[in-house]
């Protein structure tokens, strides 16, 4: 592996890639571009990529546990997805009061449940919440006040959910019930100006979590208790999450955002990624159990 990465080969670049999940069912790598509204597949097996165009914004799929297809955050709120045949029908719009939101970012945990936040779009207004998506689909508004939401992640034993507001550079450590409560919000690590922004946030099986720098052109692992183990810098400024894949979950793959930069100067902004993660491997990814 040229440096710790490679690029994975494809025509176009992202203009804001986001949301990697790995897919043992399908044993490939499913991402989106976010702007230009897009969901990615990208198969271990041939290499092969392919691409559905969505209605709107899309900002991640995340798999249904005993069900085809995905739960998806769009624009306008939670969706069921299918790919084969394309099918997309609403589940619920959690902000009708603001149509200029979008959900951004998005996880599952152990029990079935999606924790996904919302933001403007625009990036003006501080009105971006989080909200817990339930096996039944209904949806409950949990915290609030944020600029950027991203990353959910949770700790090993998933007594703990890590949250992100990119635009304060901060992310949150809440203490995560197995009702799916959250209590006792408090600051967990706050990134420097030379730092960048923290973004999308995965766990590995060491639990030590792993963030995406935007505007720091790294991705970095951190101990439980907020101690830098080791980064891995990337030849793009704008890196955006990350997920463990392949059978073993030791294959690391990383998506960046060319949104705002100069293409010709920065040609690896926007590329899917996958870099050396040093033998660490990663955990499952959570599904949706509705």
């Amino acid at each position: 592996m040229a440096e710790s990465w490679r690029v994975i080969a494809r025509e176009q670049r992202d203009e804001l890639g986001e949301g990697p999940l790995w897919s043992a069912r399908h044993n490939a790598i499913f991402w989106v571009d976010i702007l230009s509204k897009f969901v990615y597949r990208y198969s271990l097996a041939d290499h092969s990529v392919q691409s559905w165009a969505m209605p709107e914004r899309i900002g991640w799929v995340i798999e249904r546990s005993n069900k085809p297809g995905f739960i998806a955050g769009l624009q306008s709120g939670f969706y069921e997805l299918e790919l084969e045949p394309f099918a997309l029908r609403p589940i619920v719009d959690p902000e009708p009061e603001f149509p200029g939101n979008r959900l951004n970012d998005a996880k599952a945990d152990r029990h079935g449940r999606i924790w996904a936040g919302t933001m403007d779009a625009d990036i003006v207004e501080t009105r971006g919440s989080l909200y817990c998506l339930r096996p039944d689909l209904s949806v409950r508004r949990v915290d609030e006040g944020y600029k950027v939401t991203n990353g959910p992640t949770f700790s090993l034993t998933q007594d703990a959910m890590y949250h992100t507001d990119t635009g304060l550079k901060t992310i949150y450590r809440f203490d995560l019930s197995p009702e799916g409560e959250l209590s006792n919000k408090r600051v967990w690590l706050k990134f420097t100006d030379e730092m960048g922004n923290p973004d999308g946030m995965t766990v590995d099986s060491e639990g030590f979590i792993w963030i995406a720098h935007w505007d720091g052109a790294r991705v970095s692992r951190w101990s439980p208790d907020a101690k830098l183990d080791r980064e891995i810098r990337l030849p793009a400024p704008r890196i955006t999450s990350m997920t463990f894949a392949g059978p073993e979950l030791d294959r690391l793959f990383v998506t960046s955002a060319a949104k705002g930069l100069d293409r010709d100067k920065e040609r690896y902004a926007g590329a899917l990624f996958e870099v050396d993660a040093g033998g660490v491997r990663g955990l499952p990814p959570g599904s949706f159990a509705g």
